[in-house]
């Protein structure tokens, strides 16, 4: 009974699986962009005539692509109806053609919205400056813009939207995997323990000589002598459970006030004294006024600065013991009963005494 209560005792370990902690080099997706039109809109669309001269010459070439002769000198295309846009999305690996993906809309031009707009057909261009698939379809903000005659009101950004399954891949990336004699796993937070956890943990799931560590953010699979090839490798190699290993760290916010702590950071037996200092300074300006029936005074604006310092003086030194765990350290950086803004400073000043053991990392 005793071992059994000293066994729940113990807190367990915060595992996760390899498949959530680093990736496969190859089995990545690819960013795409586009550049289309949006029609539709009512009247929320591009001022082709001053501030979006690019969304008139790109209504003029489709009109001409689709034999719509247009004379460019004395076109007067005055439509609000149409909107240039930037067209992004994401394909994912093993994407075959025929396969549709999520596509993302952005306004380029001056339009207000986006509402109600259908996006034509926009091919998507990838790194190598080919098209792999193309977009098209209605558009789906999350946001929306009522104006009267002294107030607007703008919710969300209706400028931009998006097309779920409105690109078509035309083009496969060639990529295969079975051909491959061994895997690299990149992993996202390079850590060499963690990397040789990783190793340890799949050399005793699936046999020695398997894995093997290169460094602090790559580990090496053979799989060649796995009999299932690359692909029942990975199947096997993801679900296996790693505790993954951090570098103690604080990161602060200064612009927000936020900090937070990793698991890992400790803080050596300290005393802290933080003083609140305040000062005011009020101003109350007076008017001075001549006598009565004066011929040579004048009314004058006399300034009246009083200026306050109030300073806690009941604030003395205040011991942060030595800390084993996170909760000890919270615990005894609450009891100092200070804000966020002032526990940055705090914790800075511990930093430069030595006496914390971990990297501050302001953003």
């Amino acid at each position: 009974m005793l071992a059994a209560l000293a066994a729940t005792a113990i807190p367990a370990a915060a595992t996760s699986r390899i498949k959530d902690i680093a990736d496969f080099e190859g089995v990545r997706e690819n960013q795409l962009v586009g550049y289309g039109l949006v029609v539709g809109l009512d009247g929320t669309g591009d001022d082709m005539k001053k501030k979006a001269p690019f969304t008139r010459e790109s209504l003029i070439g489709m009109l001409e692509r689709l034999g719509v002769k247009i004379n460019r000198d004395n076109a007067d295309l005055e439509t609000k109806n149409l909107a240039a846009v930037m067209v992004t999305a994401n394909l994912p690996a093993f994407s075959r053609q025929g396969s549709e993906i999520d596509v993302s809309v952005s306004s380029l031009g001056d339009a207000t919205s986006l509402q109600g707009g259908i996006l034509l057909a926009t091919p998507l261009i990838g790194a190598d400056g080919e098209v792999y698939a193309v977009a098209q379809g209605g558009i789906t903000i999350g946001g929306f813009k009522a104006a009267g005659a002294a107030e607007t009101i703008v919710r969300g950004v209706p400028t931009s939207g998006r097309i779920v399954r409105g690109g078509i891949v035309e083009r496969e990336i060639p990529f295969e995997l079975n051909q491959l004699g061994s895997l690299k796993l990149s992993l996202r937070n390079p850590d060499f323990t963690t990397a040789q956890r990783i190793s340890d943990a799949i050399n005793a799931a699936v046999g020695a000589g398997t894995a093997l560590p290169l460094d602090g953010g790559t580990v090496q699979l053979n799989s060649s002598q796995f009999p299932g090839g690359p692909a029942a490798l990975i199947t096997n190699v993801e679900q296996l459970p790693i505790e993954p290993d951090q570098q103690a760290r604080v990161v602060i916010d200064e612009n927000t006030g936020v900090i937070v702590m990793g698991e890992n950071v400790r803080i050596s037996k300290v005393a802290v004294a933080q003083g609140n200092l305040t000062i005011r300074v009020t101003e109350t300006p007076q008017v001075s006024q001549p006598s009565p029936f004066s011929s040579t005074g004048v009314t004058v604006v006399v300034p009246r600065t009083d200026i306050e310092v109030q300073e806690d003086r009941n604030r003395k030194l205040a011991v942060l013991p030595t800390s084993l765990t996170l909760e000890q350290l919270v615990t005894g950086i609450n009891s100092l009963g200070v804000g966020p803004r002032d526990l940055i400073s705090i914790l800075q000043s511990i930093k430069a005494s030595g006496a914390l053991q971990a990297d501050i990392v302001t953003q």
